[in-house]
Formats: structure tokens, C-alpha cells, sequence
């Protein structure tokens, strides 16, 4: 099992930018894919991102493509994703969850360990 510590939401106006990070302890974090998830109120969790354990593979939802970037530093068992030109939807709790399936999965149940989350809030 691995613990896992998001940070970095926060409030921003339409078209700024955040980053968020999930810091990881326990498990070796090179040998896990990650991945970003977001939950708005009301809705399903929904993917945002996934990478693999090289950093080398990375997915993105159709929504963010080209706005949010996903990246991990190995060695301080770290995954970042970067949020550009934020917009009111995408105000949601965010998540990273790590898979030891050896894939890159978009799909929440294909996760093994989950953090508790950060809240984006984007105003218009």
C-alpha cells in the first residue's frame, strides 16, 4: 500500500494556472503508474490524466488535452500535474491514486490507493 498527499489546490480566476502535487510514502514509487482524477458535486469521478512509471507514457482526458500537463519526479516520490488556462469546469476535487497493474488506466476501479484530495475552485 501506498500513502498518498495531495497539494496545491486553491482558488483562481478563469485562465490562471495551478499546479498540483501528490506526495507518495511506502511502496516504491517507481514501480506504480499515477493518475489524476477530479469529482464535481453531484457528478461521477471522472479521469484527468494518467502516467507510467518512467514518466515516458502519459494519457490525458479529451476535456484538458493541451491545457494540463502530468508529470513524476522519481526520486522525490513525487507526481505533478500543471493546470493552464483553468475554466469554471474544471472546479472539482482532484485526486491521485496509484495502479499496480502495470498499465496506464483511465478507469477509477483500476486503481489501487487513492489520496484524499485537493479542492480547484475556478471562478468566472
Amino acid at each position: 500500500q501506498v500513502q498518498l498527499v495531495e497539494s496545491g489546490g486553491g482558488l483562481v480566476q478563469t485562465g490562471g494556472s495551478l499546479r498540483l502535487s501528490c506526495a507518495a510514502s511506502g511502496r516504491t514509487f517507481s514501480n506504480y503508474a499515477m493518475g489524476w482524477f477530479r469529482q464535481a458535486p453531484g457528478r461521477e469521478r471522472e479521469f484527468v490524466a494518467t502516467i507510467n512509471w518512467t514518466g515516458r507514457s502519459t494519457y490525458y482526458a479529451d476535456s484538458v488535452k493541451g491545457r494540463f500537463t502530468i508529470s513524476r519526479d522519481n526520486a522525490k516520490n513525487t507526481v505533478y500535474l500543471q493546470m493552464n488556462n483553468l475554466k469554471p469546469e474544471d472546479t472539482a476535487v482532484y485526486y491521485c491514486a496509484a495502479s499496480y497493474s502495470g498499465a496506464i488506466p483511465t478507469i477509477p476501479g483500476e486503481y489501487d490507493d487513492w489520496g484524499q484530495g485537493t479542492q480547484v475552485t475556478v471562478s468566472s
